[in-house]
């Protein structure tokens, strides 16, 4: 039987339908497509004192099979607690422990007492959202469970020893403690925390990259020893921590003047602190004393010589202050120190471009691109100029 060829025009039509099937099956899902198939991965948490009665409630979300994320401060000081499905009626689960802490970024992984084929585990978003990039929110605000809000991106900071901050404009209540965010493909790109709201309809989230990288601990910790925890951290010895950690509340919301007062005591209290001198630098940097940071930087590296952080943000004080050569040699130590930081390959390649060398630029991007696509388009629009 002799094979009949296709005429040019029909083969090109039949190859245009074959590339535009997937095209149409990937179509964006609707907000409320996208809310149905990831609600069931959202739960309440609820946390009860000594005599049974409810203490705080939050969210939180499945990481892992038996693991939701939450905010640290919705477990702190419970006796027990409990997480709540979404789905159907919804089911109540026990929290057995807390399997990862996070006590800068105010998060905590708690260990659940249910079947593991049950969890719907997140997806979480590689890249950092855009500005304008619109976002939805699903939690427990005022016990409302399984209540819905949607925004946009507004901002996006970075903060050292914290990683993103995502600011959104979707409306925030009590309850949404450890609430995720969702982008429109149903992945999270952030948690969200209301604990330095101030008053300033504010709306900020940690971002997803900071949760990705928390690991199961050793041993669960239980709510008893959580307790202990807080306790000591009101101990005298533990000032210098308290205004560090109040420093971090201020840089949530980019306000680096009270910042660097917080900083600035916390290292008078205890002037070993090489995280605290790193916070002081950076503050520094955003307000243009370019000099005083790099002192606080080396400061820092005396501290803690190979820090890629201290590192990769001296060479920024270099960089702002016009000392291009001594920010190419900081920005190689801290890549160096760390190979995989993608922020480093990025600030090679801007500075690399300053001193007029174009080749060594597409050198960083090419490293570049399997770390962080967002960073790698940014460095490709640069060296394009």
């Amino acid at each position: 039987m002799l094979k009949r060829k296709l005429p040019p025009w029909l083969a090109l039509l039949a190859l245009f339908l074959l590339a535009a099937a997937p095209a149409a099956h990937a179509q964006a899902e609707s907000l409320p497509e996208l809310i149905r198939r990831v609600k069931p991965s959202v739960v309440s948490v609820i946390t009860y004192d000594a005599k049974g009665e409810v203490a705080l409630t939050g969210s939180g979300f499945f990481v892992r099979p038996g693991q939701v994320l939450t905010n640290l401060h919705v477990v702190e000081g419970a006796h027990r607690a409990e997480v709540r499905t979404f789905e159907g009626k919804g089911k109540t689960y026990r929290v057995v422990g807390l399997s990862s802490l996070d006590e800068d970024g105010d998060l905590a992984v708690l260990s659940v007492e249910m079947p593991a084929e049950r969890a719907s585990v997140v997806e979480t978003a590689e890249a950092a959202p855009e500005e304008g990039e619109r976002v939805f929110v699903i939690g427990n605000p005022l016990r409302l469970e399984g209540s819905v809000a949607d925004g946009i991106v507004s901002a996006v900071r970075e903060v050292p020893s914290l990683g993103r901050i995502v600011q959104i404009t979707a409306p925030i209540s009590h309850g949404n403690s450890g609430s995720p965010v969702f982008n429109m493909k149903g992945q999270v790109v952030g948690v969200v925390t209301i604990r330095v709201m101030n008053g300033q309809n504010i709306n900020l989230a940690l971002g997803s990259p900071r949760f990705g990288s928390l690991k199961p601990a050793d041993r669960l910790v239980g709510f008893d020893e959580l307790a202990a925890r807080s306790r000591d951290a009101q101990r005298p010895d533990s000032i210098s921590d308290w205004w560090y950690r109040n420093g971090l509340n201020s840089l949530w919301l980019g306000n680096y003047d009270s910042a660097l007062g917080y900083f600035e005591t916390a290292v008078n209290k205890n002037p070993q602190r090489a995280d605290a001198w790193i916070q002081v630098g950076f503050c520094k940097v955003k307000q243009g004393k370019n000099q005083d940071a790099i002192r606080a930087f080396e400061h820092a590296l005396r501290l803690k010589p190979n820090s890629y952080e201290a590192l990769n943000k001296l060479g920024d004080a270099y960089y702002y202050a016009g000392n291009y050569y001594k920010a190419l040699d900081a920005y190689k130590r801290a890549v160096s120190a760390r190979p995989d930081l993608a922020e480093g390959h990025y600030n090679l390649g801007a500075v690399h471009l300053e001193l007029g060398d174009r080749a060594e630029a597409l050198a960083q991007a090419h490293l570049l691109k399997p770390l962080d696509a967002a960073l790698y388009q940014k460095l490709l629009r640069e060296i394009g100029r």
